[in-house]
């Protein structure tokens, strides 16, 4: 059976500590192209925080348990054309992917544990030099976006 195609609605997960060092992972797929955790909704009617939840453990082995490490959703969204090289997973003629932001602030000795077929290298910058290393704009945007969100949650 053919794999079903992407939902053009996705999450980005910023992870972070509390003095803004913020993770980034390396994809398997494309060298040099590093990026915050993000991935698609597997059904559209599947909840956004259902979706960070799962696209944080399966890419990084980190549990937002609620209590400990806990999703926040920014309430912000982002449009943006999707890159060609990535197009054939969506039904033709999608073109547009609907970027939902959220973070998650974890204490920097937390364990990281990659999916080798997605990632394959890890690593913690301060927010403003991961901004630069994100290959996504609106990754990158996120980031830079970051202490005006850590300092609404406090």
């Amino acid at each position: 059976m053919d794999k079903p195609y992407k939902i053009p609605e996705s999450v980005l997960v910023v992870i972070h500590t509390a003095d803004l060092q913020v993770l980034l992972i390396e994809r398997a797929d494309k060298q040099g192209y590093w990026q915050s955790v993000t991935g698609s909704l597997d059904a559209p009617d599947e909840p956004l925080l259902t979706t960070a939840t799962r696209e944080l453990f399966e890419e990084t082995g980190i549990v937002a348990d609620g209590e400990t490490i806990v999703l926040r959703d920014w309430h912000l969204s982002n449009i943006y054309e999707i890159y060609p090289v990535w197009r054939h997973r969506y039904a033709p003629g999608v073109t547009q992917n609907t970027e939902h932001v959220f973070s998650v602030e974890v204490p920097r000795d937390i364990p990281i544990l990659l999916s080798p077929r997605e990632h394959v290298n890890h690593v913690w910058l301060p927010y403003l030099e991961a901004a630069d290393k994100c290959f996504s704009p609106s990754n990158a945007e996120a980031v830079l976006l970051l202490p005006r969100h850590v300092t609404a949650q406090r």
